[in-house]
């Protein structure tokens, strides 16, 4: 029989999963706060949100596939320097302040979702390009993936906008990133796992609610929603959840 903490994180984990689907993005930055609102230490709380991150958007991504949506040659210098970073992002985070890697996580958020509200990548319409350059998309994952294992979040909230700049079609983008976050996620959160941060049982909970809310999400996404007006509500969640912390940390 599941206790109460077990069934919140299986509601949560659930609930922000399909939530954060239907924007196209991972649910890291607000399933770390919620876990840590729950009673678990920050420390389980950045692998579990990761591992949540793998599992609910590898069912986007295999959506994607069937439909032909993702260039998978445009990703792959995104996901090759990510999973060679987000290690390196969760070793650091282990030798800093924990109060630092809580200001650099609400500074995250900020950005994140700031950029959910206002940016336009309709501004970049007459420059989409078609080319798979190596250069560009490899930096976006190197820095994507390092506060990916500094932070516990997937790193989709800087790949998109970083792509997008670069003159990238955002819907490519969206399943490009889509594609990168469970590689940068599942490789920090291997690094988690090797420094001892790592609790099975809530993986096991967590992971399996979050399967099945990214799954349903990406489903209601692209069957009856607006990805743009899913985004600007999740962009002044994050926002707001900047604030809270903020607060809490002053």
């Amino acid at each position: 029989m599941l206790d109460h903490l077990t069934l919140a994180v299986a509601l949560f984990s659930f609930g922000l999963s399909f939530l954060f689907a239907l924007g196209g993005v991972g649910s890291a930055l607000v399933l770390i706060p919620t876990l840590t609102w729950l009673g678990i230490p920050f420390a389980q709380a950045r692998p579990t949100a990761l591992f949540v991150n793998t599992v609910s958007m590898l069912g986007a991504t295999v959506s994607n596939i069937r439909e032909k949506r993702l260039d998978i040659r445009l990703g792959v210098p995104i996901i090759a320097a990510s999973v060679l970073l987000a290690p390196v992002g969760a070793w650091v985070s282990h030798r800093v302040p924990t109060r630092a890697v809580l200001f650099a996580f609400i500074g995250f958020l900020a950005f994140s979702g700031s950029m959910m509200l206002f940016f336009k990548g309709s501004n970049y319409a007459d420059q989409y390009r078609e080319d798979r350059p190596v250069v560009g998309p490899m930096l976006v994952g190197a820095v994507a993936g390092f506060f990916s294992g500094l932070l516990g979040v997937g790193g989709g909230g800087l790949i998109s906008p970083l792509m997008i700049v670069q003159g990238f079609n955002p819907k490519r983008v969206a399943a490009v990133t889509a594609f990168a976050v469970p590689f940068s996620s599942f490789s920090a959160f291997l690094a988690y796992a090797a420094l001892g941060s790592v609790s099975l049982h809530l993986l096991a909970i967590a992971g399996l609610a979050a399967w099945v809310g990214g799954y349903m999400g990406t489903r209601v996404m692209q069957q009856n929603m607006k990805a743009s007006s899913v985004k600007k509500c999740l962009g002044m969640v994050l926002l707001l959840l900047a604030v809270k912390l903020s607060m809490k940390l002053w």
